[in-house]
């Protein structure tokens, strides 16, 4: 197997994934958005996953590169490649897929729990989830759930924290990925996301994200890794 994965940002990596695909023995490619746009072509990988990012999917005049990403996810969706979007990425699906990517209610930074939807329960993907677990969330903006597809998971801050379209394309608006450098990165990177003002209920302090990291950025590997075998084995 092949996996590319497409970075917005240097302080949003792939993480706990290219762990993943390490100990797996599967190849992995880039593309760094952020330096140049040198996209494959659609039979140079299996697996693609894109990353996070400040910035939002309407975003193209201050990153042009944006309607060519875009683009090539609808592309690789077409292809049936297996996607996978964690955070901005799950946001750029969804607005391939027809959904709507908007500001939440709440913005969401920090360790928070995650709960399965009854029908994830029974998915053969997300059932090897608990029902409830720890997840790092970094985001401001939610998307809707496309069209077809369907509700895996939700938060008390924000309802829409995961789908599954098809059999090959998931969003996940949170992150399992985070490793201890990962989470220094995204600290340093966005300093102003840990600034909560008035009515932001959802913002950890600095110290009590690195507190908590502490036990769970091994739970959310080990979810990972659960996670992305239950996708490698999904596979045809």
């Amino acid at each position: 197997m092949r996996l590319h994965y497409l970075q917005h940002v240097p302080f949003e990596g792939p993480g706990a994934i290219l762990d993943w695909a390490l100990t797996r023995g599967i190849t992995v490619s880039s593309t760094w958005l952020f330096e140049r746009v040198d996209l494959p072509s659609m039979n140079e990988f299996d697996m693609l996953v894109v990353m996070g990012g400040p910035m939002g999917v309407s975003d193209e005049k201050r990153f042009p590169w944006l309607s060519l990403e875009i683009e090539f996810i609808k592309n690789a969706i077409d292809a049936s490649k297996f996607v996978l979007g964690i955070c901005l990425g799950a946001q750029l699906i969804s607005h391939c897929l027809g959904g709507v990517v908007r500001k939440n209610k709440f913005k969401e930074v920090g360790w928070f729990p995650v709960s399965l939807t009854p029908i994830a329960w029974e998915h053969p993907i997300f059932s090897i989830l608990p029902a409830t677990f720890q997840a790092l969330h970094w985001h401001g903006d939610t998307f809707s759930i496309p069209g077809r597809a369907l509700h895996m998971a939700s938060s008390e801050a924000c309802h829409n924290q995961a789908f599954v379209y098809g059999d090959r394309v998931i969003g996940l608006q949170f992150h399992l990925e985070t490793t201890e450098k990962g989470l220094e990165d995204i600290m340093k990177g966005s300093p102003g996301d840990m600034e909560a003002g008035d009515g932001d209920l959802y913002v950890q302090h600095p110290d009590i994200i690195r507190e908590k990291s502490r036990n769970l950025l091994g739970e959310i590997r080990a979810n990972l890794f659960k996670l992305m075998d239950a996708v490698k084995d999904a596979r045809p």
